[in-house]
This record gives structure tokens, C-alpha cells and sequence, in this order.
């Protein structure tokens, strides 16, 4: 009925396992504790640190827009895909032909065309809450860097608490935005699906890979390690 076999099946049960593991190793694991982003958590509570000592706040506002507006881009650019997604259930006509003539596989079932084409879009209304929760939570944090005290001798403590509140607003504002991000790049992989399950296993896999390299082996890893006298 949907036409697919087993191999569809199996190239499914990989990309969830892929993704969902990925997931629980960087965030859940203690082998996580040294990807980049992890790394830069760090680095964002020592930005919160300065931010007190700073009487002149206008680079932390700055940089804070600069954070959502670069969220605010993903979660429009997310409902663009959608929309785009949505077009496609309607093209089915006109798209499996193109598709059947591939040399990939079977061709596609309307049905399970269908059936694709909803996974896509799941992937992308995903990606869009986890990018609106992103951005409503950097407000959340500039709303809380707000109300850090001015820093005198009577109100460090208090200034460093909130700030470091507002840091760890700032750090769970950051994961859903990378949340967001990564299923971007497994919708990348997801695509493969569309033309043949060998290819959505290897784009996948690719995926993983690169994804799994910028955390732990990158250039922008090694740059966060490195020390400032460097």
C-alpha cells in the first residue's frame, strides 16, 4: 500500500537512531562535555561575568540582538520550508512521474509520496518550535540581563547570581537553537529518501559524520580550546 520495502524501513529505523543518538551523546553523555558546544556555554557565562563589570552595556544588548535576530531568521526561514513542503503534496501528480523514471529503486506510491512529504514537513514544524522557543528565551535572558544591579560593594553577589541566571538562560536558549539547527541538517539527509534508500542511508551517515566532526574535530573547536596568549 505504501510501497515500501524493507530496506525503506531499515534506512528509516538508521535515521532516527542517528539522530536521537547523536542527540543523547552530546547532550546526555559525559562524552559530550567537550563538544563545541558545551565549550561555549562556558564561554557564555564568562560573557555574563564581564557584562557586570561593565557600566556601558550597549556591547552585551548588541550582541544579544545579534543572537535573535539570527533566530528569528531560522524560525522565518523554517515556516518558508514548510510552505514549500506543503506545495509538494499538491505537485505529487506532476513530481512521481519525474521520480519513476530515476534509475534509484522502486518508484514511489502517491501514498507513499504522501508519507514522505508529512515527514518532511514534521521535520520542519519541529525546527520552527524549537527556533520560536529559541528566540523567545533570548528575550527571556535580556530581560533578565536587564535587572542585573550595577555593580557597587554592596550588590556584587547579587549582580553575579543574576547574571549568572541570566547565562543559564542564555545556555538553554542556545540548545534549542541547536536543536533546531540539527534538524535542519538531517532534513538535508531526509531528502535523500525522496530519490533512493541507499541514499538516505549514505546522506545520513554523511550527515552524522560532519555534524559529529564540527563538534569534537573542527578548526572552530580548537579555536575555542585555545589559549588567549596564543
Amino acid at each position: 500500500m505504501l510501497g515500501f520495502t524493507k530496506l525503506d524501513f531499515g534506512a528509516l529505523a538508521f535515521f532516527l537512531v542517528a539522530w536521537f543518538g547523536y542527540h543523547a551523546m552530546l547532550e546526555l553523555t559525559p562524552a559530550g562535555q567537550s563538544s563545541l558546544n558545551r565549550i561555549m556555554n562556558q564561554y557564555r557565562y564568562r560573557w555574563m561575568e564581564q557584562m557586570v563589570v561593565r557600566e556601558n552595556r550597549i556591547v552585551d544588548t548588541t550582541i544579544m540582538a545579534s543572537l535573535m535576530n539570527g533566530t528569528a531568521f531560522f524560525a522565518s526561514t523554517s515556516l518558508i520550508a514548510i510552505g514549500g513542503v506543503l506545495a509538494l503534496l499538491r505537485s505529487a501528480d506532476s513530481v512521481l512521474p519525474l521520480f519513476a523514471d530515476l534509475p534509484f529503486g522502486e518508484p514511489p506510491t502517491r501514498l507513499g509520496w504522501d508519507v514522505k512529504v508529512i515527514g518532511l514537513a514534521v521535520i520542519f514544524v519541529y525546527a520552527f518550535f524549537k527556533f520560536a522557543w529559541s528566540y523567545r528565551l533570548f528575550n527571556y535572558m535580556a530581560i533578565i540581563v536587564g535587572a542585573v544591579p550595577v555593580l557597587k560593594d554592596n550588590s556584587r553577589e547579587e549582580a553575579l547570581a543574576v547574571a549568572r541566571q541570566a547565562a543559564a538562560m542564555n545556555a538553554v536558549a542556545g540548545k534549542h537553537f541547536n536543536r533546531g539547527q540539527r534538524a535542519f541538517f538531517f532534513s538535508l539527509a531526509y531528502l535523500g529518501w525522496f530519490v533512493s534508500a541507499y541514499l538516505f542511508i549514505g546522506a545520513t551517515a554523511g550527515v552524522l559524520l560532519v555534524m559529529w566532526r564540527r563538534q569534537f574535530l573542527s578548526d572552530a573547536h580548537d579555536a575555542a580550546l585555545r589559549s588567549p596568549d596564543v
